[in-house]
């Protein structure tokens, strides 16, 4: 009874779900059929007639003409050099996405519907009006595979492309972002805007004039990462000498001293540990009036928490490696090692210590945003992503973003099943283990995506 009752909730919840969903892509039909009607007319134009397009276009938007008056023929144009010259034509449903991008929203189209090619229409679309145009990818391999992928579809236009990524000349970068459309991973695009914000001439700024920023992954960049800070730093005038006199104190506490919080890599020193390690630090000479609570001392106090933590929670060749006599972080998400990242607040200082390396100076912070600061500066976003309308409220409250769900072109074979919770880390791997057992029986691959490497290390040995 109760689940006959609860089957028909469900049938009544999905079929108001997709009365709204359906509802809310029908506004976009009548720009559609315009787009469609266009296509033959359109189709038949030369190769410079359509490049002749462009400024075609930002004449009528300089004349008065908004862009929602120009966007089904210039919509219908981008769909035919993208046949010409990438061998892809845009479905209907990809020219809706493109409709949403150009609206500030969040487009949802599963993985593998072409957010990529989608991305151009409204690229092109907002160059017309002279702003520069943004579109964000997650790493570097991306940023230049559709720079140059969708750069063809731009360039038949007669607009630039640029790509911003980590292997790009910091001289070049200005001109770059000069171009009308810029490929660039957030990671870079971030610290740029930092740079800028410490230069004096403005011919290096690399944001110059309004941008429309389109974030690819965009639930990854603005809801998973959006507190991850971008931090510039600059060596600071504080004495290294203090490291290794602090590390030989270090290795003398013993584990009665101290307590360990492992989930927050986090160190407290116990009453005795803290009377321990005054003594010791007033027979070194390091401490000349008062307690280790002290105002005065607190530096002291502060420094030797952070040995603690080199010691007991930042292990080699899991949290970092050496290499080529210097420490390298490993990024505790990818496995892969950061090369030029520093632990800051001493920590990195404390981990050369312990490892008897050339410790060299602190870094102070000069200039810092988060992520979620520094997309909201841009005149205009949206973004594109397969999973969004879970974090729909946040990029709401967030960003003023709303998220239109858009069907796929067929329909898909694939089962996208709802999350499964569970209340204890227990039940859930259990679950896992006998979901793997039941594929495995059948003879079917499965892959279990984690968060961490140290995940899929503790999953794969259970």
């Amino acid at each position: 009874m109760i689940s006959a009752i609860y089957h028909k909730m469900i049938n009544i919840v999905n079929k108001l779900f997709t009365s709204l969903r359906s509802n809310s892509l029908k506004k976009y039909s009548t720009t559609i059929e315009e787009i469609n009607k266009l296509e033959e007319e359109v189709s038949n134009l030369s190769d410079t007639q359509l490049k002749e397009k462009t400024p075609h276009f930002k004449n009528l938007v300089s004349s008065g003409n908004s862009l929602e008056k120009i966007l089904p023929e210039a919509f219908a144009v981008v769909r035919e050099v993208a046949k010409r010259n990438v061998k892809m034509r845009h479905f209907d449903v990809q020219l809706i996405g493109g409709i949403v991008l150009h609206e500030g929203k969040i487009a949802e189209m599963k993985t593998g519907e072409g957010k990529t090619l989608v991305a151009t229409l409204a690229a092109y679309l907002n160059t017309l009006d002279g702003k520069c145009v943004h579109i964000v990818t997650v790493n570097d391999y991306l940023a230049k595979r559709d720079s140059e992928w969708m750069g063809k579809i731009y360039h038949s236009l007669g607009l630039t492309v640029g790509c911003v990524n980590s292997q790009t000349n910091h001289e070049m970068r200005p001109k770059e972002y000069e171009c009308d459309i810029v490929y660039a991973t957030n990671n870079e695009v971030g610290f740029d805007y930092l740079r800028d914000n410490l230069k004096g001439d403005y011919h290096t700024l690399c944001f110059k004039k309004d941008i429309f920023a389109i974030v690819d992954e965009v639930d990854s960049i603005l809801i998973d990462e959006a507190r991850t800070p971008l931090v510039i730093s600059a060596e600071s005038n504080t004495s290294i000498e203090i490291f290794p006199k602090i590390n030989k104190i270090v290795k003398l506490l013993k584990n009665t001293d101290y307590e360990i919080n492992e989930e927050s890599k986090n160190v407290l020193l116990t009453n005795d540990g803290m009377e321990f390690a005054e003594n010791l630090l007033k027979e070194n000479g390091l401490i000349k009036n008062g307690t280790l609570q002290d105002l005065d001392n607190m530096a002291l106090n502060h420094n030797i928490i952070q040995g603690l933590r080199a010691h007991k929670l930042f292990i080699r060749d899991k949290d970092y490696i050496i290499k080529d006599k210097a420490i390298v972080i490993i990024d505790e998400l990818s496995g892969r090692p950061m090369d030029g990242r520093r632990y800051g607040d001493g920590l990195h200082q404390a981990i050369e210590a312990k490892e008897s390396l050339t410790i060299q100076k602190e870094n102070q912070t000069i200039a810092s945003i988060t992520y979620q600061n520094f997309f909201r500066t841009y005149k205009k976003l949206s973004g594109m992503t397969g999973t969004a309308l879970t974090e729909a409220p946040e990029f709401e409250g967030i960003y003023n973003l709303g998220v239109i769900e858009i069907p796929p072109n067929i329909f898909i074979n694939r089962i996208d099943r709802n999350d499964q919770i569970y209340m204890t880390k227990k039940e859930k791997y259990e679950a896992v283990l006998n979901l793997v057992k039941e594929r495995h029986t059948n003879k079917q691959p499965i892959l279990i995506g984690t968060t961490s490497v140290e995940n899929s290390e503790f999953i794969s040995s259970l």
